[in-house]
């Protein structure tokens, strides 16, 4: 393959005119074009990275999109889209208008689902090959599940409704013994004694070689034999789980054997499911940097090639002042644990694993589990601080109320990435979380707008006992925020001459609520900033004071519906408020991708949205 081949594949199905060496240069490639638009865009680089021969294999022997296919986590699908006629496309990956950093339906027709979070694949591919039985249809099914999704719950509901009747169903693990974090836990353990093992390797090349000495018969029968490599791999191995669990079980095999995994795949495409094929694979292959610390290239913004993933080394972020406080606390206090959900670097808990081992607890990609864990562990007299991104608390609703409210445990969760989060788009978005935990009610919560605030909230929570959260966004602290000393108040009033108006705000989104303010100031409307620091639950005095006001907007970075916006509105009308009011929130949680700036203009939450929705109530008020 002389010449580029990637941008001339409109469908997967070019794949089966190519010989085998020009589908392993095509995965060179692939791996080129990978490192070249993540670096620029940024990205999921190192699991990519270790699907490509997987990927082209798959796309080789199935045929997308009559065959479905399904991925767990959908960051994986990077190599996917660039087979399935989104090449000449894949430079915008991420960016505002572009495609997805996930799969997605209505940009191809080759993504059969949304998947963002881990775990859920199984239960959709069951229900796609349930579907395609009920038509008649003969197709396949294909999910991609990484080892990390075995850590998820989900996962074995779904593979407890597995039975001899999918034959439809090819499930391929994936394992690179990592899931964000290192894969921790006893699968983790099991898969890793099926990777390491030699005896079946020994026993493989033993047979082979001797056979293959024998003239005439020996070749022949090394082929003939290899229907029954699946039992010594068991026998050997004692890889009776996933027997056990309803599959018909073929691995481990080399994910990055091209020959191998398309003779293979043709070979179970002729057969009956439900089957699991055990490949494994090396998260950043093909890229030195991402080899050596793939942990640091799961999900990369831009960077240099030459220099590296410059996040790395970064200590100027929310996650990071928040790890290293939390484990220069519990130098002092020996009952505090912290626990993440596959999320060590990510969320700075890498900081307290390192000093305080023993005390920290990695549960993989389990959040409801962690909250329950969290739970048991404060009944047990320790002090838990569960750190979670935004996006993935939303699954452990249940286990909030039910396990840590009602139990009233002591809990303090520590919700990173909450409001917007740009180019992951619909998926990550952690817009819910505050309209989640006033719905349960009880927990108090905080949400500081600087690194200032983040410390000394976090202590002060970590003086008291209970239910309490502390919200903080992505990344560095706004420079203009910087500047805000911690008060220690519950609210913060900051004045203006003459103000009628009242904004009201909270987090980082006071930065755009001042600048709003600044520009309304000089229109001849000028407003009050009430910033909430403890914006739940919500007190009496501060309603008591905005009904002075003629006028009060509520702005805030998460959902409208069930926001600290509508709570607090619905106390001003309740207590006789005549006054004018409205509410800049985002509609749904589901804002597409983009840089942050766009994101908050797209929900009508930047200042000259805020602004602009003020002057027009403001005139509506002096029509009136």
């Amino acid at each position: 393959m002389a010449e580029s081949k990637l941008k001339d594949i409109k469908s997967p199905g070019a794949l089966r005119s190519m010989t085998m060496s020009q589908l392993q240069e095509l995965c060179q490639e692939i791996r080129r074009e990978l490192i070249d638009v993540v670096s620029a865009n940024g990205g999921h680089l190192a699991s990519n990275l270790g699907v490509v021969e997987l990927t082209v294999a798959l796309h080789r022997v199935f045929s997308s999109p009559r065959d479905s296919f399904v991925f767990d986590v959908g960051h994986q699908a990077y190599v996917h889209k660039l087979l399935t006629g989104r090449a000449e496309v894949f430079s915008t990956l991420r960016t505002e208008g572009g495609i997805s950093g996930f799969p997605k339906p209505a940009e191809s027709p080759h993504d059969s689902f949304i998947e963002g979070h881990c775990g859920a694949a199984l239960s959709a591919a069951i229900g796609l090959a349930r579907a395609k039985q009920l038509k008649g249809d003969m197709s396949k099914v294909v999910v991609v599940l990484g080892d990390g999704s075995f850590t998820n719950g989900m996962t074995y509901e779904a593979v407890n409704n597995i039975d001899h009747s999918l034959k439809n169903l090819i499930v391929v693990l994936n394992d690179n013994s990592m899931s964000i974090s290192k894969s921790v836990g006893s699968v983790a353990r099991y898969l890793f004694r099926l990777r390491t093992n030699s005896g079946y390797s020994k026993l493989k090349t033993a047979v082979e070689g001797a056979l293959n000495s024998v003239p005439l018969v020996g070749k022949p029968l090394t082929r003939c034999l290899a229907a029954a490599k699946s039992l010594a791999r068991r026998a050997i191995y004692d890889g009776v789980l996933f027997e056990e669990l309803g599959f018909r079980y073929v691995g481990p095999v080399d994910g990055h054997d091209l020959p191998e995994l398309v003779g293979l795949f043709s070979e179970l495409n002729k057969s009956s499911g439900p089957m699991l094929v055990h490949v494994i694979t090396s998260k950043g292959k093909g890229f030195q940097l991402a080899e050596e610390n793939p942990g640091a290239y799961h999900g990369v913004g831009s960077f240099d090639i030459e220099k590296g993933n410059p996040d790395i080394a970064e200590s100027d972020c929310f996650s990071n002042v928040f790890g290293r406080l939390l484990a220069s606390l519990a130098d002092r206090d020996g009952s505090i644990c912290a626990i993440t959900a596959a999320m060590k670097y990510g969320t700075g808990l890498n900081f307290f694993a390192h000093s305080h081992r023993e005390r920290f607890f990695d549960v993989g990609i389990a959040e409801e589990h962690a909250v329950t864990f969290a739970a048991g562990l404060s009944k047990g007299g320790m002090r838990p601080v569960l750190s979670v991104y935004s996006t993935f608390l939303q699954r452990s609703f249940d286990q909030l109320y039910h396990d840590i409210l009602l139990n009233r445990a002591d809990l303090l969760l520590a919700v990173d990435r909450a409001g917007l989060v740009g180019s992951d788009g619909e998926t990550h978005q952690g817009l819910m979380d505050v309209a989640m935990l006033t719905a349960i009610g009880g927990f108090t919560v905080v949400s500081p707008c600087n690194y200032g605030e983040l410390r000394f909230w976090t202590e002060k929570l970590m003086q008291t006992r209970g239910q309490r959260a502390i919200r903080y966004p992505r990344g560095a602290e706004d420079p203009e925020l910087a500047a805000f000393q911690p008060s220690g108040n519950p609210t913060d009033l900051i004045p203006r001459p003459g103000a009628s108006a009242l904004l009201v705000t909270y987090g980082r989104e006071l930065a755009q609520v001042l600048r709003a303010a600044r520009e309304l100031d000089g229109q001849g409307i000028s407003c009050d900033v009430m910033k909430l620091n403890v914006i739940w639950p919500l007190r009496e005095e501060d309603i008591t004071a905005a009904l002075g006001y003629k006028l009060v907007f509520f702005a805030e970075e998460g959902v409208r519906s069930g926001g600290i916006g509508e709570h607090f509105v619905s106390r001003l009308y309740q207590q006789g408020y005549s006054g004018l009011c409205g509410i800049a929130a985002a509609g749904s949680a589901a804002v597409p991708q983009s840089e942050l700036e766009p994101a908050m203009r797209f929900c009508g939450i930047d200042s000259s949205s805020i602004a602009e929705r003020v002057r027009e109530i403001a005139e509506q008020k002096n029509k009136a």
